[in-house]
């Protein structure tokens, strides 16, 4: 699925669909999303809703909200018995940060400018502002940290999951996607250039 959004849809996050996340961490605003009725917490029928409404077939929806809410829910819930339901309480998903990762969130869920930029300053050798294929696999196998398999396997299935969503037609992940997905507003965005498209039949693949 190549992405048809411009750089300048995704630096306006503008959140058009009524969410105040003023007072939110940029890890919260990232989460938010996924909080269909923003209730502060999410629960795996609303993060497979928002994954179908960003464009991830119903196999994918599906599997991604049982492992994303089998793998945080418990840590975003400190003190508190498991619930049959994982859910994900937003204001502690900082708790919930894996390792192995890129560093562009800090421990409180905050955005750090300098880990973004060396994203692409280290390994988009080729066109500056663009992710190959190939760049973002040498970006994912230099954050691993040795012995974190369960980072490993977070990292690379978010980082391909936003790649084969959001490459363009050359197949470059762009700078600009990729901080708009940190921020949450890649999301609406997406969400709103795919309404009129949601009922293609290879969805369901």
């Amino acid at each position: 699925m190549a992405s048809s959004l411009s750089s300048k849809d995704l630096l306006q996050g503008v959140d058009d669909l009524g969410r105040n996340d003023s007072d939110l961490t940029v890890l919260e605003k990232h989460v938010s999303f996924f909080d269909r009725n923003n209730d502060g917490v999410v629960y795996p029928w609303e993060t497979f809703e928002g994954l179908r409404a960003i464009g991830a077939s119903y196999f994918t929806s599906m599997t991604g909200a049982f492992l994303i809410h089998f793998a945080l829910s418990g840590k975003t819930r400190p003190g508190k018995y498991p619930s049959p339901v994982f859910p994900i309480e937003v204001k502690n998903i900082h708790l919930a940060k894996h390792g192995s990762d890129s560093g562009v969130y800090d421990s409180d869920g905050r955005f750090v400018e300098l880990k973004f930029e060396e994203i692409f300053s280290k390994f988009a050798r080729m066109h500056g502002s663009a992710l190959t294929s190939g760049e973002l696999l040498a970006m994912i196998r230099s954050n691993r940290e040795s012995g974190d398999f369960k980072g490993w396997i977070g990292s690379w299935t978010e980082w391909m999951t936003l790649y084969n969503l959001c490459k363009d037609e050359r197949g470059l992940l762009r700078k600009e996607i990729v901080k708009g997905v940190y921020d949450g507003s890649l999301f609406e965005r997406m969400e709103r250039d795919r309404k009129p498209h949601k009922d293609r039949c290879w969805d369901w693949i």
